[in-house]
């Protein structure tokens, strides 16, 4: 036996073990929640629960609240993400430092513990209320049990993360390319948009990707801090299958989840095989 054959048996034997964890936690639960999406009590093979997915008013303003909570969830990430990365790359200071030192603490706050901050900071009786209350403030606009409190915590999870990626893109800019794009009579606008954002592209894309599963799927945030209804897939699906005890179309909102995540991570790469292609020719 030659030495390519050892290192080709060495390299499945550690190959293995981790796709024979990955197929029974990742990839049979999803053929399983497929196949029981698709029968009905009797173990025949419909649509229905597809149907009622769409169809169903409660379902359906899910669908919509979830998706809208997404996309500007996402958004607002990546745009003060990349705001507070410009800033930390392009300027100094004691602003500066005490940026760098606490914006990657929400990291290490658990999630439950960080919902419960959000609720006593922003509840009706919260601090924030105490605080206003001597001040003539009576009522604040209600953030907890609403849409807004989801989609603070959401900022609260994420900005940390992406701010952390798109600052270690900046940095690899040379302060030199900088300077020479300055000396040819480019603006800032000019140098953000003609050179910093191609030079960032693709770790946007890598934060705009994990931002969206995350948010998508999320689930303790929106549990403690969300409204009633409509609610987030990830809480009505609990509800479906826990109150409801409908597992197909809890099953079938998980498809849907995971078909909505399948699109974006291939989006993901598919933007990336074009630019390689690009870049190598």
């Amino acid at each position: 036996m030659n030495k390519q054959v050892k290192q080709g048996i060495l390299g499945l034997s550690l190959v293995i073990p981790a796709f024979l964890l990955l197929c029974f936690v990742v990839i049979v639960p999803i053929i399983l929640a497929i196949n029981e999406s698709f029968r009905d009590d009797n173990g025949t093979y419909t649509m229905q629960y597809y149907t009622k997915l769409f169809t169903d008013k409660v379902m359906s303003a899910n669908i919509v609240f979830t998706l809208k909570l997404t996309i500007i969830s996402v958004l607002a990430v990546v745009l003060i993400g990349y705001a507070l990365a410009i800033y930390m790359r392009f300027s100094s200071g004691r602003i500066v430092n005490g940026i760098k030192k606490m914006y990657m603490i929400p990291m290490f706050v658990p999630s439950v513990i960080a919902s419960y901050g959000i609720i006593n900071m922003y509840g009706n009786h919260g601090w924030l209320s105490r605080l206003l209350l001597p001040l003539g403030v009576e009522s604040i606009p209600k953030i907890i049990f609403d849409y807004k409190g989801i989609l603070l915590a959401n900022l609260w999870f994420n900005i940390p993360f992406t701010t952390m990626l798109l600052a270690s893109a900046l940095s690899g800019i040379p302060n030199a390319l900088i300077e020479s794009a300055k000396d040819i009579g480019a603006g800032r606008l000019q140098i953000f948009f003609k050179l910093i954002v191609p030079l960032t592209y693709r770790t946007m894309l890598v934060a705009i990707t994990f931002s969206f599963m995350g948010i998508i799927g999320g689930f303790t945030a929106p549990f403690l801090i969300g409204p009633n209804s409509p609610q987030v897939l990830g809480v009505a699906m609990r509800q479906v299958f826990s109150v409801y005890q409908e597992t197909q179309l809890a099953s079938a909102t998980a498809v849907f989840m995971f078909v909505l995540c399948s699109f974006m991570g291939y989006f993901y790469i598919r933007t990336m095989i074009k630019d390689d292609k690009l870049s190598s020719h």
